[in-house]
């Protein structure tokens, strides 16, 4: 796949497709020691925050990537062609505790070109993001309490804010000029 660098700027994207249409893959760790792991998410956005563009993840404390994104300094967020819709749904039904999940799939996990932790060479879009901010969820500042309605388990993501460092993806995600 033919990818480009992106500026920040000119990224063209739906953002609300992009989160919850097209399954995501958030990478955290260290690509070059093999020590990183890998899970798919829903729930984001991308915008800009202290004069900055970034993107904005969560990760629950009981998922095993968590320990990853509190360990690294960065993370990247990658968007993949609809074949690999498989591979993906593979991703996001194990957990990296169990094993090398990766390999059962026909993703290739690559050296980022900024960040330390993992690109994947059959995503169309890549944003590497080094983190800049990150808090808990507090439930008691819910203004809409049917919010936790999505924790039963009282399991309450951590928020991450990461400063966008690169972006590769393909011409559609490239704005026209």
């Amino acid at each position: 796949m033919q990818n480009i660098q992106i500026n920040p700027y000119e990224l063209n994207v739906q953002p609300h497709h992009l989160f919850d249409r097209q399954t995501l893959l958030l990478a955290a760790g260290d690509f070059a020691s093999g020590d990183f792991n890998e899970m798919t998410i829903g729930w984001g956005s991308i915008g800009t925050m202290w004069n900055r563009p970034f993107v904005e993840v969560v990760v629950r404390p009981t998922r095993f990537t968590y320990d990853y994104m509190e360990d690294y300094d960065d993370f990247t967020v990658s968007a993949f062609p609809s074949k690999y819709r498989r591979a993906l749904t593979h991703l996001g039904s194990r957990s990296g505790r169990d094993g090398n999940k990766l390999a059962g799939t026909d993703l290739t996990a690559i050296a980022s070109r900024v960040v330390s932790s993992p690109s994947f060479e059959q995503a169309e879009l890549t944003i590497e993001c080094r983190k800049i901010y990150s808090a808990d969820i507090d439930p008691a500042k819910f203004i809409d309490p049917s919010i936790d309605t999505n924790y039963p388990n009282k399991d309450y993501h951590r928020v991450y804010f990461g400063e966008i460092v690169a972006i590769l993806g393909t011409e559609k995600f490239a704005a026209l000029g």
